[in-house]
């Protein structure tokens, strides 16, 4: 669903919209380092010709504007240059998590219809090519492009071809797909376009302080969108900085990498924020080139963001926001208690945001309810999912988020849970729904209910209570049926409880109310 005509003049007019084109954003001298990968360094023009090179390939391959391709890549400079690629060719990234496996990949690819699906030849132990296989057995007709050996498929870097001209696309159109949470099953694609996208990673990068001194670690997946464009890659790309890719976000892979790069900016989720306090303690690695962490994904405890500065010898950003559209930010001039203690504030002037009761009225000032949104980058509708669309928007057009949130008198949002029957395990959703679906496929499971449990660490872990269908079956049994069935590993419960019987509803439906404060 497209911004109405209104809105988008607005948009315009105000300079959020400036007809900026994603595959157009490499801001940094043709001579400084744009990406680093171990010991690969490409610069701003060596990142631009191989773009231009690989967008050619793509064309002679038989990608076309408009197509959907599938990227299922980790943190490396095949992910950053094969979306440049698609963004000047007008194809659309439809990025998936490196975690995904069969469910939600074949899930992506047959709704998006693909053209193409992108992976690496082994990650993490896995060989994605295995996946690629039992994938086109159910979405027949897709090409495969591996970034490595390609065993039966094309490699990607095959995918090159000398430099054309291309057609600019419209920057009102789709450049990419991200994914929401699953929160009512398997994700929805999220429709970002050009003139949104670009605001989103320009005024990130502007709040967020970014330069062409900036070093930039890339951590967390860079398919998310907090490390794709809040600012992340893009954003630090857009800015002239250095990008550099780990990974992985644990200290004994990021550590070394600020040392030997000076990185001057990352993000993170809370839980990992954690891992960082303890291991900076022992690390032995010269992390004093750091300036700012930003940390969302998950509410920060004002505990952990005590330690930060102490520890880590950075400032802190608390981000809140979602893929869907609205940020927030804490700024760097905000006092301490509003960092330590909020989500931040919005990102732009013209996000409007409501906070709405159960019946859909407006809270009083400082009272919690459900965060409502609308603005130049939030979305106004998912891909292909009226259904879905007429219950997630407003007829007016705001984004009901799920959050449930607290205004202050200085407009900064403190986050107080969820709506939906989603758990947020250390900022990555799991939908309640989607588990218990495949829980219940299982011969000795009679009934299934999934609901979050608190956990200092991630502060939501995962557990399954399930009704036995006789002999009852092991958490190791279960792990391994889900696997079996394509789930990925981060929404496979922690823990399993056997019951006799659920706690219900007055009106007949599973009280998980109950059944947490039970467990």
């Amino acid at each position: 669903m497209s911004f109405p005509d209104d809105f988008a003049t607005k948009y315009r007019e105000r300079g959020y919209w400036t007809g900026t084109l994603l595959g157009d954003t490499p801001g940094g001298g043709p001579d400084r380092t744009a990406l680093v990968q171990g010991t690969t360094r490409l610069t701003y023009a060596e990142l631009r010709a191989r773009a231009d090179r690989m967008a050619a390939g793509l064309r002679a391959f038989g990608v076309a504007p408009g197509d959907n391709v599938v990227v299922h890549l980790p943190n490396t400079v095949e992910f950053v240059v094969l979306s440049f690629a698609l963004f000047r060719l007008g194809a659309r990234p439809v990025y998936a998590l490196p975690a995904h496996r069969r469910s939600e990949i074949t899930y992506l690819c047959a709704h998006s219809e693909a053209v193409a699906y992108v992976i690496p030849d082994t990650h993490a132990g896995f060989d994605y090519r295995d996946l690629a296989a039992e994938v086109l057995a159910e979405v027949p007709g897709m090409r495969v492009l591996v970034a490595g050996a390609p065993g039966p498929f094309t490699a990607l870097s095959d995918v090159d071809s000398e430099p054309v001209p291309l057609p600019a696309p419209d920057p009102s159109s789709v450049a990419l797909f991200l994914l929401s949470g699953g929160t009512t099953g398997l994700p929805k694609l999220i429709p970002r376009t050009h003139d949104d996208y670009a605001y989103n990673l320009r005024a990130s990068a502007e709040v967020t302080g970014l330069d062409q001194d900036t070093v930039y670690l890339a951590a967390l997946p860079i398919a998310h969108n907090f490390a794709l464009a809040c600012p992340g890659i893009l954003g630090t790309l857009h800015a002239g900085g250095t990008v550099v890719l780990a990974p992985s976000p644990s200290p004994p892979d990021a550590f070394p990498l600020i040392e030997r790069e000076r990185v001057t900016v990352t993000a993170l989720v809370p839980s990992l924020t954690l891992l960082w306090l303890e291991a900076a303690k022992w690390a032995g690695r010269d992390l004093s080139s750091l300036r700012l962490l930003q940390v969302g994904g998950a509410k920060l405890k004002e505990e952990t963001a005590l330690r930060v500065r102490p520890t880590l010898g950075c400032d802190l950003q608390q981000v809140f926001g979602m893929a869907e559209g609205l940020l927030c930010y804490t700024r760097l001039d905000d006092p301490d208690e509003l960092v330590l203690t909020t989500q931040g504030r919005p990102l732009c002037p013209d996000d409007e945001i409501r906070i709405v009761d159960e019946d859909g009225a407006d809270v009083a000032p400082g009272e919690l309810g459900q965060l409502l949104t609308r603005g130049p980058y939030t979305l106004r509708g998912y891909f292909r999912a009226d259904e879905h669309n007429a219950k997630a928007f407003t007829p007016d057009g705001f984004y009901l988020t799920g959050d449930l949130v607290r205004r202050l008198p200085s407009g900064h949002l403190v986050v107080d849970g969820r709506v939906k029957d989603t758990i947020n395990r250390g900022g990555e959703k799991v939908s309640a729904e989607e588990v218990e679906s495949h829980l219940l496929a299982h011969p000795a499971v009679h009934d299934a209910a999934v609901v979050a449990v608190p956990d200092a660490l991630l502060g939501e872990r995962t557990c399954a209570c399930v009704l036995p269908n006789g002999e009852p079956p092991t958490l190791a049994e279960l792990t391994a049926f889900l696997r079996s069935r394509g789930l990925a590993d981060f929404k496979l419960p922690d823990r399993l409880e056997v019951l006799n019987e659920f706690p219900y509803t007055a009106v007949g439906k599973v009280s998980k109310k109950a059944l947490a404060a039970r467990l």
